[in-house]
């Protein structure tokens, strides 16, 4: 199959599709790649990396999109919609429920659309969302304490705290994957942390996990109106597969907080669950409302592409070579893939995105 590698457009985003090493495992099993002139360059890769991986290098993102597998990070935006077209597959991370606009453009196009993010194991897993998810999560806290630094609009507080001091206070909506790895980097600050999850078995987990190290808070609107007023650093780490979580913070809430506290919303890309919190970019990462600091970068990981990418490529190259030897034909055979299917020939395909926008649903659209 031709598998096309564009160069990432959104803000700041320096991670690619596919490393050089997963073009060599494409390339040897018989199947030819093209890259964008500079996709790797933000990662570490050059273009003779990627030549010399097998790959044929070309110079604008209309050739590389124009394969028939195009291999992305990023949803394709605006100035993407362009190379859209029937017949082409596409697969990258998505997040539709939070995108109405990249929905209908995906309809119009007759693209068929595979998301990382609803790649979907057996026992519930997001193998492809979960990597990404782990280095959110640590970034969250990183980003966090350096937003609270007085010279970055924050209050001036030491996550840590030092003898005689007391130490920050991070309070963690949700304890999955991206709550977990906030933790476990609270914690190794020496912040205290307090995570409110709403399921029992998740809480005896991560019991297990840290000890009495974390305070693990059954998930309530008393129990998030009574911790969130006193947190130094909230940070959101709720996912709803496929579609927009809850507002579990109300600006009114978000409003009792004190001046310089900050909001790290790690579900910004499904639309957030903060109700003041909206995207931000890189370049922008801030505002303030209400007095306090948020943060809304929806590409955090982009941050740290030479990690990031490379995590990536270990969990989708799998994936990306099942559609390469087998076309869509691969779905059939893998139901984790098959899930993992938003949008096909004008057709919204997903259960959950389908219920984010009925309209759209209700019709083919090519």
């Amino acid at each position: 199959m031709d598998i096309g590698v564009p160069k990432e457009v959104k803000d700041q985003e320096f991670r690619v599709g596919l490393s050089p090493a997963s073009v060599q495992t494409l390339c040897e099993a018989g199947h030819r790649v093209v890259v964008e002139t500079g996709c790797g360059l933000g990662s570490g890769f050059s273009d003779d990396d990627y030549v010399h991986a097998g790959a044929r290098v070309v110079d604008t993102a209309a050739d590389a999109w124009g394969q028939a597998l195009v291999v992305k990070v990023k949803e394709p935006l605006p100035q993407e919609y362009g190379f859209l077209r029937l017949g082409q597959l596409v697969f990258t991370y998505l997040h539709l429920a939070a995108g109405r606009e990249l929905t209908e453009a995906l309809l119009a196009s007759g693209t068929t659309a595979i998301a990382y993010e609803t790649v979907e194991l057996a026992d519930g897993r997001l193998p492809l969302l979960t990597p990404m998810s782990v280095i959110a999560g640590r970034l969250a806290v990183q980003f966090g304490a350096r937003f609270l630094e007085r010279q970055q609009g924050g209050r001036g507080v030491l996550l840590s705290g030092v003898p005689g001091v007391a130490a920050g206070r991070v309070v963690i909506l949700g304890g999955g994957v991206v709550g977990t790895e906030a933790a476990r980097m609270a914690v190794g600050l020496g912040a205290r942390v307090q995570i409110i999850e709403r399921t029992v078995e998740r809480m005896t987990y991560l019991e297990t996990l840290f000890g009495s190290r974390v305070e693990l808070l059954a998930s309530s609107s008393q129990t998030i109106a009574r911790l969130v007023p006193d947190a130094d650093l909230l940070i959101g780490a709720v996912l709803v597969p496929g579609k927009q979580p809850p507002k579990l913070v109300s600006r009114a809430l978000v409003s009792q907080m004190r001046p310089g506290s900050v909001i790290v919303d790690v579900a910004v890309d499904q639309g957030g669950c903060v109700e003041t919190l909206r995207p931000t970019s890189h370049s922008q990462p801030v505002y303030v409302e209400c007095g306090v600091v948020h943060y809304g970068v929806p590409n955090m990981p982009g941050a740290v592409p030479w990690t990031a990418t490379q995590a990536l490529n270990n969990s989708t190259l799998p994936y990306v070579l099942r559609l390469a030897d087998k076309g869509l034909a691969a779905l059939d055979h893998d139901r984790a893939l098959a899930l993992g299917l938003n949008v096909h020939q004008g057709q919204l395909v997903h259960p959950a995105v389908r219920e984010v926008f009925p309209d759209l649903a209700a019709g083919r659209r090519v």
